[in-house]
């Protein structure tokens, strides 16, 4: 890292200002976080910071999210331009050296760029991955067959007629949102709160208007094939009833050699709030392991 770096502060790459947030400290290798999203932040991430006692832990917000410029530029919503934005942290801040830890759509950006063959990575996690596109279709199709019948009629009819932007599509969004993605209940008023400042455009222009109805650039994205190529000691992550499934994930892990895979009982996508602490136990597991 650049002596003197702050803990937080803004960086520039193509298409406008970053922002970035340093928590911790200590001598080993900095584990940087990708969020998911697309056009979320890094905020519910934050459950990571007690990893700070051992190394820097860095968020930034994806250009377009959180606290980074907003352009309005549907040409910078890309996952290329995002991989070449990545790289540009890496060295605004200067990450000779990193382990990447990416979070749902985070695997994917995380994937792409361990593709390009980056120096200095010495580890990846990737956790509640998709790097199937018509993988996380289909499972989400099946889980979304153990919501209320009433709750699935009306997804069917506002997609249907186009309306997904409805209070009541919206609604049925959030009872999925209850089973697969958080289990806390009531949702903590941050997990609802990630919502209302999420930039659904983007969100929209790469992905789609719910989880399990990709129409975005992302919805054929494919790297199960590829993720041989990957060399990095690899971690898979997920939770027990999470729409990135334990099978699906487990799937990656074989497709990865030598990738670790942990899953964790009762939670789901949000894993790192649902059972921060066990979370945390199998990074710093992983971590010790290889020594980094």
């Amino acid at each position: 890292m650049k002596p003197g770096l702050d803990d937080e502060g803004f960086v520039s790459v193509d298409g406008g200002d970053v922002f970035y947030t340093i928590a911790g400290g200590g001598d080993k290798t900095p584990l940087l976080v990708l969020h998911g999203g697309p056009g979320f932040s890094h905020d519910l991430l934050r459950k990571l910071d007690p990893l700070g006692d051992e190394r820097p832990v860095i968020y930034y917000d994806q250009l377009g999210s959180g606290r980074s410029e907003r352009p309005q530029d549907p040409k910078l919503w890309t996952i290329n331009r995002f991989v070449k934005e990545l790289g540009q942290v890496r060295e605004e801040l200067g990450l000779n050296e990193v382990i990447l830890y990416g979070a749902s759509w985070g695997t994917m950006l995380g994937v792409d760029y361990l593709l390009t063959r980056p120096a200095g990575v010495k580890a990846a996690i990737l956790a509640h991955p998709c790097l199937s596109a018509s993988r996380w279709k289909q499972d989400t199709a099946q889980l979304l067959k153990q919501l209320p019948h009433e709750v699935q009629k009306t997804i069917a009819a506002h997609e249907a007629a186009g309306t997904t932007d409805s209070p009541e599509y919206q609604a049925a969004f959030m009872e999925f949102v209850k089973r697969f993605c958080c289990r806390i209940d009531p949702l903590p008023k941050q997990v609802v709160g990630a919502f209302g400042i999420a930039n659904m455009e983007v969100y929209m222009h790469m992905w789609g208007p719910s989880e399990w109805f990709p129409t975005g650039n992302l919805k054929d994205y494919e790297r199960v094939a590829d993720l041989k190529q990957i060399a990095v000691p690899t971690l898979f992550m997920c939770g027990e009833f999470d729409e990135a499934t334990p099978t699906t994930t487990a799937f990656y892990q074989q497709n990865l050699p030598g990738a670790k895979l942990a899953v964790i009982e009762d939670a789901s996508h949000i894993a790192y709030w649902e059972q921060e602490a066990t979370y945390r136990i199998e990074i710093r597991r992983f971590l010790r392991e290889l020594q980094v």
